[in-house]
């Protein structure tokens, strides 16, 4: 955080009294400011951040999925799925945290911000191609980082890590083809380097 920097509580006080109750919580954690808004109010909440004099938030830096079925060692009270946005402002060097919950597990489902910040497009891909997060209005909600074929979103905790299928090439067919995945579950060790002065470390 550089010297000029706004007061993270300052900061705090000029989104709650922007977003007013469009805002379920606003809270100021490690010297970052976060807000938290309902589904319903999502997309109005983001064109205030961008559109209010003292927000400016003119960029989204990052979108992320998150799947909180299994949270610490406790079970998570409230909707599995959340979507995580970075905003900045260039303008008035402020940061902020940006949540919001998909009221539907089953069928996880939000707004997309792309018609904000045309930066969200690629992150909601990932979202939707990782997490199974829906986003309403996106124009092009299509698979980013895994195969088109691929079944399932490999970042929800209950996808098993080695997968559901494979592929490989069959030289009889003179293609890839995809089949059930025939590796064994197993649980890795770590191995435990107990020697003394090992990589010459004291």
């Amino acid at each position: 955080m550089t010297a000029f920097a706004v007061n993270p509580e300052a900061l705090k006080n000029t989104i709650s009294a922007a977003l007013g109750d469009k805002a379920q919580r606003v809270d100021v954690r490690l010297g970052e400011v976060t807000v938290q808004v309902a589904a319903a109010n999502y997309l109005a909440a983001a064109q205030i951040l961008r559109n209010d004099p003292s927000c400016a938030f003119e960029q989204l830096i990052d979108l992320c999925g998150v799947d909180y079925s299994e949270y610490g060692d406790s079970a998570w009270e409230g909707s599995r799925f959340c979507v995580v946005s970075h905003l900045l402002s260039v303008s008035l060097n402020q940061r902020v945290r940006l949540k919001v919950f998909a009221p539907d597990d089953a069928f996880p489902l939000v707004e997309s911000l792309t018609g904000i910040w045309r930066s969200a497009n690629w992150y909601e891909r990932e979202a939707f191609d990782l997490f199974g997060i829906v986003f309403n209005g996106h124009d092009d909600l299509r698979r980013i980082l895994t195969d088109y074929g691929f079944i399932g979103h490999p970042f929800r905790k209950d996808f098993p890590l080695i997968g559901n299928v494979e592929m490989r090439y069959d030289a009889q067919q003179q293609r890839v083809v995809y089949q059930p995945v025939t590796i064994e579950p197993r649980i890795n060790t770590p191995r435990i380097i107990r020697e003394d002065n090992y990589g010459g470390l004291q």
